[in-house]
């Protein structure tokens, strides 16, 4: 007999490596720019958008896709979409680096939480029963880990960076973490790197 929760990790490790993806969005926009970065990914997301026309409205089947879908995603529009639509704003409305830094914590601290939670969570958030404390631990140091690769290691000048890395950290994990009617893959980037902006131009503004 299989084990469920081998079954269940299985599933979402191949869930999750979809999100990959987004390693190819940030490659085209720091070595080819926002606009054609931009331009690439309206063309993939209008692909997303045809394909998942034929398998909503048709009925076809995605080969190998198909059966990473969970059974309420069957009849409605895939992730991908979100991810895209949420990566799209991030790069078009923020900065660079704030845009990629929330954008990678949408793919691996997500990552890393649903991951480390099915493998080793034991103790349930209090009414947000399929979140663990050990989950949202794990997304959070990876997001804050993203953040210091990004914000420090590549980025001069930056005003307060350890703040910034920090709150859009919490922001990324806690929208993850208690978001529950919208899909987190187009709420994560808006509201992390919305954050991050917010606290650039307030530094800006006051001089630090």
């Amino acid at each position: 007999m299989h084990d469920p929760d081998k079954l269940d990790l299985k599933h979402e490790l191949g869930r999750k490596a979809i999100h990959l993806t987004s390693i190819v969005i940030i490659l085209v926009y720091v070595y080819y720019g926002k606009e054609i970065v931009l331009s690439f990914m309206a063309f993939v997301l209008s692909v997303f958008l045809i394909v998942e026309y034929f398998r909503i409205e048709w009925g076809f089947k995605l080969p190998v896709l198909d059966r990473f879908l969970r059974a309420h995603e069957k009849h409605v529009l895939g992730g991908e979409i979100f991810f895209m639509t949420g990566a799209f704003i991030a790069i078009a409305v923020f900065t660079k680096e704030i845009a990629i830094a929330a954008i990678l914590m949408t793919t691996f601290g997500d990552m890393a939480g649903a991951l480390f939670g099915k493998m080793f969570g034991k103790h349930k958030i209090p009414k947000l029963e399929k979140k663990t404390i050990e989950g949202s631990t794990a997304e959070f140091f990876v997001n804050l880990l993203i953040g210091y690769l990004v914000l420090i290691h590549f980025t001069q000048g930056l005003l307060h960076p350890g703040i910034i890395i920090i709150i859009m950290a919490l922001t990324a994990t806690a929208v993850e973490t208690a978001i529950n009617k919208i899909d987190d893959n187009l709420i994560i980037p808006i509201f992390a790197g919305g954050a991050g902006e917010i606290l650039v131009i307030l530094f800006k503004f006051t001089g630090g």
